[in-house]
């Protein structure tokens, strides 16, 4: 039995963009926190850098998943050649540009290092074949089953996989450095079945679409919670650090505990974004000009941040007060780019848009 494709949005979700929007700020904090202060590393600090770490791409990776639906033309009818046509260049373009970011920012390492962009370029190539799948009821169901699976296979393959990258450095860095495409795949799966059926509900009446927003934000809640009643139960030393989780390559992926938080913390602010910008009307223009520009000032705040700020101008923020300034200027600063990125956009697609129309 076919499930019944939901019709494309008509337009860009304000929620959505809000939230990515909020990713940005998240990672941009993460940067900062780690380039902008020297001397040694205080557990305020180190809190800090953890929390966002955690939230900020992996909301990223999320968003990846539960916004490719509403990118679909006709729901999962079109064919999977169509939709490879459609998502493979989108993908692949991703990925050159976090090859670009590797070469201009971090010019001492490998050019060929994995990075977020990469796996969120291959994410929307791997997700084509599972956007078709979508089309049978059972898929809501087996495809999240198998990025459990794809987790739980790398939980047990992890000590298998330490002494693989320690043998293989290029292969290593290649396919498993910074939030490598195992595991982390499957996050994008779950947020591409979650997509697909709050838009399923949403199109169906939108009081569907928000029991089912509240539903997620309720399960996000209770995941949270569970976490931290876990590591009160668990007496954990360090709640917010590396050390509780695995570390490959020098990079960090969740244990199931941290992956509570995680998965809570993503649904939760999912939930909130749409309860603020849908539900109670507040659009927050700003922050939607952060997500809407998200990939592009992505790049380019690691350019300010990294060799400009950091190693050209030298400049350091080790008291927060000045930190937190240099931050909000920063933000600022990324929403000016962020804007006329998007005008010059604008005016390059309506200068093209005559040429493109057909004569008579």
């Amino acid at each position: 039995m076919t499930a019944e494709p939901p019709s494309p949005a008509s337009s860009r979700l304000a929620y959505l963009d809000g939230l990515r929007g909020v990713a940005l700020i998240l990672m941009v904090v993460n940067h900062t926190a780690r380039w902008w202060m020297d001397g040694p590393m205080s557990w305020t600090r180190y809190g800090l850098i953890y929390v966002t770490l955690t939230l900020a791409a992996p909301t990223f990776l999320f968003l990846v998943g539960f916004c490719l639906p509403l990118a679909l033309r006709g729901g999962s009818a079109e064919s999977p050649g169509a939709l490879a046509r459609r998502f493979v260049p989108r993908g692949a373009r991703i990925v050159l540009a976090g090859l670009l970011l590797n070469l201009i920012v971090f010019p001492d390492e490998p050019v060929w290092s994995g990075g977020v962009l990469q796996t969120i370029g291959l994410a929307i190539i791997v997700m084509v074949p599972a956007l078709w799948l979508l089309r049978w009821r059972a898929s809501v169901w087996a495809l999240p089953l198998a990025a459990a699976g794809g987790y739980v296979a790398f939980v047990l393959s992890f000590p298998a996989l330490t002494r693989f990258v320690g043998s293989h450095d290029l292969v290593g860095l290649v396919l498993f450095y910074d939030f490598p495409p195992w595991p982390w795949l499957s996050l994008v799966l779950i947020g591409l079945v979650l997509g697909w059926t709050w838009l399923a509900a949403h199109r169906a009446s939108p009081e569907a679409g928000m029991r089912f927003m509240a539903a997620l934000a309720a399960v996000g809640a209770v995941l949270v919670v569970a976490f931290f009643l876990y590591d009160w139960w668990a007496a954990t030393p360090m709640r917010f650090g590396t050390r509780r989780d695995f570390i490959l390559n020098r990079h960090w992926t969740p244990r199931p505990p941290a992956l509570l938080w995680v998965f809570g913390m993503v649904l939760l602010m999912l939930g909130a974004a749409y309860w603020v910008m849908e539900r109670a009307g507040r659009r927050l223009p700003w922050l939607v000009l952060l997500g809407q520009t998200a990939l592009f000032l992505y790049f380019f705040h690691q350019i300010i941040a990294y060799p400009l700020v950091r190693h050209w101008l030298g400049w350091r923020f080790n008291a927060w007060p000045r930190f937190w300034v240099a931050n909000a200027v920063f933000v600022v600063l990324l929403l000016g780019f962020g804007w006329t990125w998007r005008e010059v956009k604008a005016r390059i697609a309506r200068a093209r848009r005559p040429a493109l129309a057909p004569s008579g």
